[in-house]
Formats: structure tokens, sequence, C-alpha cells
């Protein structure tokens, strides 16, 4: 008999993976084909540090190392509510979220490996295109920003 899993923790992070060139990464999510999006995942635990779980997020979601490139704390914060069809996942009462950003600037060619279970496809776009590109509105508005933060 398996045990139930844990409640998710209300607490994660957006990573927008970019090149110096600004083309970012986007990943489709295996639960809703058609939906793009940069890397997000939440907190494994309390103590876990939103730095320690966009590093492994990143790994997890795309088996890239984000030791090879630059990850920058954006120090933003996006709030919201948490899709019905995720509540579940959630600890009864919840439904909000806090999204903390970060950027991850990696070597142009920097190889992608997916979790099957997670995504199944991946580009590589313009930032514009990106942004337009992503369901989510805060990761488009993310994505938009991103030419302030690698100036």
């Amino acid at each position: 008999m398996t045990s139930p899993r844990p409640f998710k923790i209300p607490l994660s992070v957006l990573v927008v993976i970019h090149t110096p060139a600004l083309d970012v990464l986007l990943i489709n999510r295996a639960d809703t084909p058609g939906t793009w999006q940069s890397v997000t995942g939440s907190k494994d635990s309390e103590d876990e540090s939103f730095e320690e779980t966009a590093i492994r997020e990143v790994r997890e979601e795309t088996g890239i190392d984000a030791t090879i490139g630059t990850l920058t704390d954006w120090n933003l914060e996006n709030v919201y509510a948490i899709y019905p069809h995720y509540l579940h996942r959630y600890a009864p009462g919840v439904w909000r979220n806090r999204e903390h950003v970060f950027g991850l600037c990696v070597p142009p060619g920097t190889p992608v490996a997916l979790n099957p279970r997670e995504h199944t496809a991946y580009q590589w776009l313009p930032y514009r295109q990106a942004a337009d590109t992503c369901f989510s509105a805060s990761n488009a508005e993310a994505i938009l920003m991103l030419p302030e933060f690698i100036a």
C-alpha cells in the first residue's frame, strides 16, 4: 500500500531560462498539451530556499544544470489563485500560491532533456514570441521584463 502524497506547498518558483541573445526556453506541459511555459515548481519543504527550488526544478524538468549558467533572483513575486483543477494537490483551504521569479542565462545550444511525465516538447523562441506563446499572463510578463534584467 502506498502512502498518500503530501500536499504541495503553495510557495513556488518561475525560472525564465534564456540565452544572452534573449532566446527563451519554453516547455509544453504533458497534462495539458499546447500549454507552453517556463520552468515552474513548488518547494519540496518549507526550509528549501527559493534558489534551491529553482536549481532543483530546472534540473528535474529540463536536465539543465543551473551551475552552467547564471541564475539571477529577480526579486519579483507573483501571487495568484491556484487553478481549480489543481486545488486537490494542496491542503484544504489553500487556494493561492506565491511564486518567486528567477532568470537563468545559459549558453546557446544548451542541451535540454525533458522529464516526459511533466513535459512533451520544448522550443527556444525570441523573447517577445515566447511571451506571446505562454499560457500564463505572469509568465509572459516575466519574459517581457527579460531585457531589464540582463542590461
